[in-house]
């Protein structure tokens, strides 16, 4: 394949989250509205380019009151920080359609390299003959490297939400035509 643009598919496509929350159990959470400007031959992806955008008020925990708390000034700020941004500098090959895909990740306005492991899940074509691609991809950052330090010491001992922030998407995009 030679390069191409794609367009992600929302309808069929997730980005999740999940952070430790009181020491004991994990709470996960996914935002709604991203969007992507990709342009790759999706079985090289070495010379690709990706720019990935998320409106952080989109934000669901499946709780509004937390949800409501994660878009004010303790987390995410979504006044002065609306989205959190990635651009891809560096994509390493590492296994057969397996990727590290490093690039410049911005929240709460500080702006710093991650690195995220990306598979190439495979191509079809759909029932109207558009061509489909998709990749999952894996990560994890600490909040706290972005200026999100909010939390609460528990009588217990601990803390009430942890540092650690591991990130799951799903992506299915189309060629455009």
């Amino acid at each position: 394949m030679t390069k191409t643009k794609w367009t992600v598919d929302t309808a069929h496509s997730s980005v999740d989250f999940s952070i430790r929350h009181m020491m004991v159990s994990n709470v996960k959470g996914t935002f709604h509205d991203f969007s992507a400007d990709i342009e790759a031959d999706p079985t090289d992806l070495t010379t690709a380019n990706i720019y990935f955008a998320i409106d952080l008020a989109s934000v669901d925990t499946r709780n509004n009151d937390r949800d409501a708390h994660l878009r004010n000034a303790d987390f995410f700020d979504v006044e002065n920080h609306p989205q959190m941004t990635f651009t891809a500098t560096n994509i390493v090959k590492t296994d057969e359609n397996e990727y590290d895909v490093t690039g410049d990740f911005t929240l709460h306005g500080v702006t710093r390299p991650e690195t995220f492991a990306v598979i190439f899940e495979g191509a079809a074509k759909d029932p109207w003959g558009n061509e489909k691609v998709g990749f999952s991809v894996i990560g994890k950052l600490n909040r706290s490297d972005y200026g999100l330090t909010y939390n609460a010491v528990l009588e217990t001992g601990g803390i009430m939400v942890g540092d650690q922030v591991k990130i799951s998407l799903d992506i299915q995009a189309s060629k455009e035509a």
